[in-house]
């Protein structure tokens, strides 16, 4: 784990990492939409409008994926006290509340003519909105309590404890009453149907890769933003 905790090995890596997993991930994500939006059958119950599932299911996925990655990332700084993890951890936090309120934009479009009403108070809606809040906070919390580029304990510890409400989401569905379809895809198989599964795991897939790409490419300003700190310090020293 420490192998890159040299900012000058880690940057030797991520310049050419970066633009690979945007195009490659920019290519698969519009591949899988257009490949659902025009070559996946009609769901005979909710018609043309499941097919927001290909942009909704990697947004949820990300949002929650994200906010792991944050306390990962913060239990690695305050136990390790890796260099990078509090950089890491700030730069995922913008591109995981973005996955988050596009998650909670296409659910509310697609709950629309499923339920009839733009929003519900059930555990998963409320959970998931939950979880932007929480991002928002701790985006709020970094900026405020953080010297430039690195993440202060405090946030980090926000991080850590803010990781409870992932589980909560996921198991929301099956603890209460809920609106939103139990889960489709587990352990032990999956509901949806073959012509759409293989489009949305493209789709998971290919917005997995370009939310990497943009980690690594808050991490590599933040760490020229510190660079540059440092060096007008030490012209204002001199």
């Amino acid at each position: 784990m420490h192998r890159f905790a040299n900012p000058a090995r880690f940057l030797r890596l991520a310049r050419p990492l970066t633009p690979a997993l945007f195009w490659l991930g920019l290519l698969l994500a519009l591949g899988a939409c257009l490949w659902g939006l025009f070559a996946v059958p009609t769901e005979r119950l909710m018609g043309d409008t499941v097919k927001i599932i290909f942009v909704h299911v990697p947004s949820a996925w990300l949002g929650m994926g994200g906010w792991m990655g944050i306390a990962i990332a913060s239990l690695v700084q305050l136990v390790w006290r890796h260099p990078l993890a509090g950089i890491a951890a700030r730069a995922i936090a913008v591109p995981g509340a973005t996955f988050a309120a596009i998650c909670l934009m296409t659910g509310s479009i697609w709950g629309r003519p499923t339920w009839g009403t733009w929003w519900v108070w059930d555990g998963r809606l409320t959970s998931m909105l939950v979880l932007f809040f929480l991002y928002l906070g701790y985006i709020a919390l970094a900026n405020a309590s953080s010297e430039k580029g690195d993440t202060s304990r405090v946030a980090a510890v926000f991080g850590i404890i803010g990781a409870v409400n992932i589980p909560i989401i996921n198991r929301s569905v099956i603890w209460w009453e809920s609106q939103h379809q139990k889960a489709s895809i587990t352990l032990g198989g999956s509901s949806i149907d073959g012509a759409y599964l293989a489009p949305l795991f493209v789709a998971v897939a290919g917005f997995s890769l370009l939310f990497g790409a943009l980690v690594l490419m808050r991490m590599r300003a933040a760490l020229a933003e510190m660079r540059i700190d440092a060096r007008m310090r030490r012209m204002a020293d001199d």
